[in-house]
């Protein structure tokens, strides 16, 4: 089974229930299930993975903290970054974990790439880098052979939040976003990435096969 994806425009989302709902989604579904990619924006909160240490939040103050089941460590959330969670059967889509870590990296440097942004990906830590400094942070869940989670794509959002923490566990990591590279709005990006991601993701041979716009990124 190829089809594309069922792609949801949530907008700005509470975190926890959005959680919640990725989990129901994976618990219900079953082979037949089409999959479906999450864009969505969160108020600000601080999310840990499984095996996070709270040693990493260094003064977080009156932002809310919530453990998660994903791989990583500690990260930020906020409106202005675009987090994408893929809920994606990998059995059908020959997808391993690492693949697909692998190719929402690709994807997103795919995407900085066309806006002229010269980013990376990490082996040693998963992510999307640019000179150094995380521009996407990459944290998974595999459950009944499905994904939830995602990546997180800093576009707008202010990143002095950062400093409360070590980002993603590690001590003086700097961050960086889209529009200190490059002009382009949220939209922009819903727009720009759509492609890559569909085709990291194996559902297109070539980006250039589909046109994304809002009007095709269909509402919860």
């Amino acid at each position: 089974m190829n089809a594309l994806p069922l792609i949801r425009n949530l907008g700005l989302a509470p975190y926890e229930p959005t959680w919640r709902a990725m989990q129901a989604f994976t618990d219900d579904r079953d082979a037949s299930t089409p999959d479906e990619i999450w864009f969505v924006e969160h108020p600000a909160v601080f999310t840990l993975g499984m095996n996070a240490s709270r040693e990493h939040l260094l003064s977080p103050g009156d932002i809310p903290i919530v453990q998660i089941d994903r791989g990583g460590q500690v990260t930020y959330h906020a409106p202005g970054q675009l987090v994408v969670y893929p809920l994606v059967d990998l059995r059908r889509r020959a997808l391993g974990v690492r693949e697909l870590v692998r190719a929402l990296e690709n994807a997103v440097i795919d995407y900085a790439a066309v806006l002229g942004i010269d980013a990376k990906g990490s082996r040693a830590s998963p992510g999307v880098y640019v000179a150094g400094a995380k521009l996407a942070s990459v944290g998974l869940r595999i459950r009944r052979g499905a994904s939830y989670h995602g990546f997180a794509l800093n576009v707008s959002m202010d990143l002095r939040p950062f400093e409360r923490i070590n980002v993603c566990g590690h001590r003086g990591l700097a961050v960086t976003r889209l529009i200190d590279h490059a002009d382009v709005s949220m939209h922009d990006v819903i727009v720009g990435l759509t492609p890559h991601l569909l085709r990291q993701l194996k559902y297109l041979p070539d980006y250039r096969a589909i046109t994304t716009d809002l009007q095709a990124v269909n509402s919860r």
